[in-house]
């Protein structure tokens, strides 16, 4: 049994969660019994896998997640969906983190684009890559907002240049200025070939220079995001809504 002492000290080290494994251990009669070395391993094991948690939620709550409870697991496959499971199962491995490849979720609306970047935006967060959601709109109010502040523009660059994985829905869906494109263009200079970055859209890739206005700011942008091993997803058009309207599945015909 700890004494007070030591409890005070492990508070102090910000390790109090090992004063409440050991006081579980102590009431438990088999795990009193066993030798110190395998009590010793309980201990790192519990403490490990709290400070893992505690460290994940932080991710997930600062990542702002548009569907926080989208999950990897709970992904709906059907034949009449284009979703392939393997190539989900292969992107769940956070693979394309680490070779700072771009993901494309492209379909219809309502096909299920926002939910598949935030289930893959949670799943980098249980791997400790730092995630950030944003709708394209809001990312450009942002920088509206910031266009009178002294350095705010850079500030915004900064920011989200260092997510790891930056997951911008409604890409190209509202008409963008050319201070709007200007700024994308830096932006995807800035995260091109270092991080990753997941585009929810209704349109195809070849679609994205008209969208963006054409000339060398669209094209740069489409090279940097699109053109470089982009993983491409196609939601397909069936409506994920209707398939689960009022919150249970409803198998469409």
């Amino acid at each position: 049994m700890l004494n007070e002492e030591t409890k005070r000290k492990l508070r102090l080290l910000n390790l109090a969660s090992i004063i409440d494994i050991i006081e579980q251990q102590d009431s438990d009669v088999q795990t009193v019994a066993l030798p110190f070395d395998q009590r010793f391993q309980r201990i790192v094991d519990f403490v490990f896998q709290e400070k893992y948690d505690d460290k994940v939620q932080r991710l997930i709550k600062s990542a702002h997640l548009r569907f926080a409870n989208a999950d990897m697991h709970d992904i709906y496959y059907s034949p009449k969906r284009r979703i392939n499971r393997d190539v989900m199962n292969e992107l769940a491995t956070c693979m394309y983190i680490r070779e700072n490849k771009n993901i494309i979720l492209q379909g219809y609306t309502s096909s299920g684009k926002t939910y598949l970047g935030c289930a893959l935006g949670k799943e980098a967060c249980r791997q400790h890559y730092r995630t950030r959601y944003i709708r394209l709109p809001d990312l450009l109010d942002d920088v509206k907002e910031k266009a009178t502040e002294v350095y705010g523009r850079e500030k915004l660059l900064k920011k989200f240049s260092s997510y790891d994985v930056l997951i911008i829905d409604e890409w190209l869906m509202a008409e963008l200025k050319k201070d709007d494109v200007a700024f994308l263009f830096e932006l995807s200079e800035r995260r091109f070939d270092r991080v990753s970055t997941i585009f929810c859209t209704l349109y195809k890739r070849e679609e994205w220079i008209p969208r963006l206005g054409k000339g060398t700011f669209a094209e740069s942008i489409y090279e940097r995001y699109a053109a470089h091993d982009a993983i491409i997803i196609d939601t397909g058009e069936m409506n994920m809504r209707e398939v689960f309207k009022n919150g249970t599945l409803r198998e469409t015909r």
